[in-house]
């Protein structure tokens, strides 16, 4: 399901607290079909004045005529009219947020509203010391140069690296910082927890997120069911991805391609699995594998 939002509004005078409250109120609704202030009271250790006030608020203020209270269900439910104004109006933010609920309260966090019939698969958490995050961050906000020690697959001692990291980068399996290289003179991914030693700002870069060109490359990448899979499972394939006169087209960036590629488990040179396992393949193979090419990046 995917609604098409409404106009945005003003949401500079709201704290961003409030507007997470907002969030939820807009994401249990819709995909709960059913709000009360034990939502918001249970997730964000709130009394049930303030959470009552938050919801009066965002139909007021945030996105009037989207809920309409029901005295059966003695909770608000969305009205035929309900178009998402703070989320995408995509299950992946009920999703997401029942994952992000889950983690939470297993390490015994107030976050919850109730719903506990999930279960999660996640990687192996690595080994990211605090001081390489910190260093990282502040880097990224003040555009910082740092000095930072790298090991890599090919070298089994630590190197000393001069970067300007510019943006976090999460996959499924770890995290990237993608940040421009002086050993280099490119911009290049680093593996967070690669890093190591007692990082140093300094001083102000010159190389900053707006020279990355392939960061601003954009990409599409046009799925197709795979044509190995017969017509039957195509049309599963077309149903479970959500694709459009069978095709799906995903928009991302060069700096980002390989990424999306290696989440979707494609490949741009050959196929290596079978179909009911790979499912999906790239129609413009051939463009994705020149630009590619272009790029250095095969």
């Amino acid at each position: 399901m995917s609604l098409e939002p409404k106009n945005k509004p003003d949401l500079s005078a709201y704290s961003h607290d409030r507007l997470n409250r907002y969030r939820l109120v807009e994401i249990i609704a819709l995909w709960e079909g059913r709000l009360t202030t034990n939502h918001l009271c249970q997730c964000f250790d709130i009394g049930r004045q303030q959470a009552s006030k938050d919801i009066n608020t965002y139909l007021s203020d945030i996105a009037p005529g989207n809920l309409e209270y029901d005295l059966k269900l003695k909770g608000y439910r969305p009205t035929s009219m309900f178009r998402p104004v703070l989320t995408s109006g995509n299950a992946e933010d009920y999703l997401n947020l029942l994952a992000f609920n889950q983690r939470l309260v297993s390490k015994g966090s107030h976050f919850d509203w109730g719903f506990d019939r999930i279960a999660s698969v996640s990687s192996p958490p690595r080994n990211i010391k605090p001081v390489i995050l910190q260093s990282l961050v502040k880097a990224i906000s003040q555009q910082q140069r740092l000095e930072i020690e790298y090991l890599s697959l090919g070298n089994p001692q630590p190197e000393v690296r001069v970067i300007s990291p510019h943006t976090l980068v999460q996959t499924p399996l770890r995290w990237h910082v993608r940040a421009y290289c002086e050993k280099n003179s490119d911009y290049r991914d680093f593996v967070i927890s690669r890093f190591s030693g007692q990082p140093d700002l300094i001083g102000v870069s010159e190389n900053l997120q707006d020279d990355d060109d392939d960061w601003f490359t954009p990409v599409d990448i046009e799925l197709i069911p795979d044509q190995r899979l017969n017509e039957h499972q195509q049309r599963l394939v077309e149903i479970d991805f959500g694709m459009d006169n069978g095709e799906l087209k995903l928009r991302t960036s060069l700096a980002l391609l390989n990424y999306d590629l290696s989440m979707l488990n494609l490949s741009v040179y050959k196929v290596d699995v079978s179909p009911e396992v790979q499912q999906l393949s790239i129609r413009n193979v051939n463009d994705i594998r020149r630009l590619m090419m272009q790029r250095n990046m095969l």
